[in-house]
């Protein structure tokens, strides 16, 4: 008689086959019709995951209903070193984004973002340049600022500071509060004449659509506080998923020592189908 154990291994990774076509499908898709870095970035790691959940479930389903002893000791192999992998980058993720948070302006809705409150890991990740272009790509493709400044047209200067800004807008989309440029919209602001900045964000800011302040310390900050917040949110259904993640392993466990029984058992005893 089939286990209980088996059906529910061969069940669970019959699911994840299912689900690993689409997610492969997209890879390809991307692969093909990718026309940004934004995009390309993302074409690699997705195929690389549809792979990835297509093997190891078809390991799990054959090594399960057939009865594969070798399949299903490498499919409970990678269970466990994904256990553990998806364990230490969720301490991992905690540890990095513990540090660092947007400050509060006198007078502002919005805060200002110093790159230098992060951690320094998140730091040297966002000053790569290799890495920078790439987010800046995604920034610029994503039409951040264009829909923040269609979305204030005439808007006045008290309004704005009253807005409530994400990171990214705060940080990429206007100049610091520190350079003291006179508001003309929410992306075109005057510089003073010859004026000496305490800010390295001043002379790295521009009123092209293009530039803006792509390159400012305060962009890469915002785009590390949006990070944080993000990775937070992932560290905690990473603790949900590593739950499941263990109770799918202790299952096929069982199965395997199920497998294990009826391998050892001689033929002769074996039921008839």
């Amino acid at each position: 008689m089939f286990r209980v154990s088996n059906n529910l291994v061969g069940i669970l990774n019959f699911i994840t086959f299912l689900l690993s076509v689409p997610i492969l499908g997209a890879g390809i898709w991307l692969a093909n019709r990718a026309s940004t870095d934004c995009e390309k970035f993302l074409e690699k790691p997705v195929i690389a995951l549809g792979v990835f959940l297509m093997v190891v479930s078809l390991a799990g389903l054959i090594g399960a209903c057939c009865r594969v002893s070798w399949l299903l000791w490498v499919y409970l192999l990678v269970m466990f070193l994904l256990i553990v992998l998806l364990f230490c980058f969720t301490i991992f993720a905690f540890v990095v984004t513990n540090k660092g948070a947007g400050k509060a302006v006198s007078g502002r809705g919005y805060k200002e973002y110093r790159l230098g409150d992060y951690s320094n890991w998140l730091q040297k990740r966002v000053n790569s340049t290799k890495n920078w272009k790439k987010i800046k790509s995604c920034l610029q493709d994503g039409k951040v600022c264009q829909n923040f400044v269609e979305d204030r047209a005439g808007e006045t200067l008290e309004d704005f500071y009253k807005e409530h800004l994400s990171p990214i807008q705060s940080g990429c989309c206007k100049p610091s509060d520190d350079c003291g440029f006179n508001y003309v919209n929410a992306t075109f602001w005057t510089k003073t004449a010859e004026t000496a900045y305490n800010n390295s964000d001043c002379y790295s800011w521009g009123n092209d659509q293009s530039v803006l302040c792509f390159d400012c310390q305060s962009c890469k900050a915002g785009v590390l506080d949006n990070l944080k917040s993000d990775w937070k949110k992932v560290a905690v259904v990473n603790i949900i998923f590593l739950i499941f993640l263990i109770v799918v392993y202790s299952i096929g466990c069982c199965a395997f020592r199920n497998n294990r029984e009826d391998n050892a058992r001689p033929r002769w005893s074996k039921p008839y189908p």
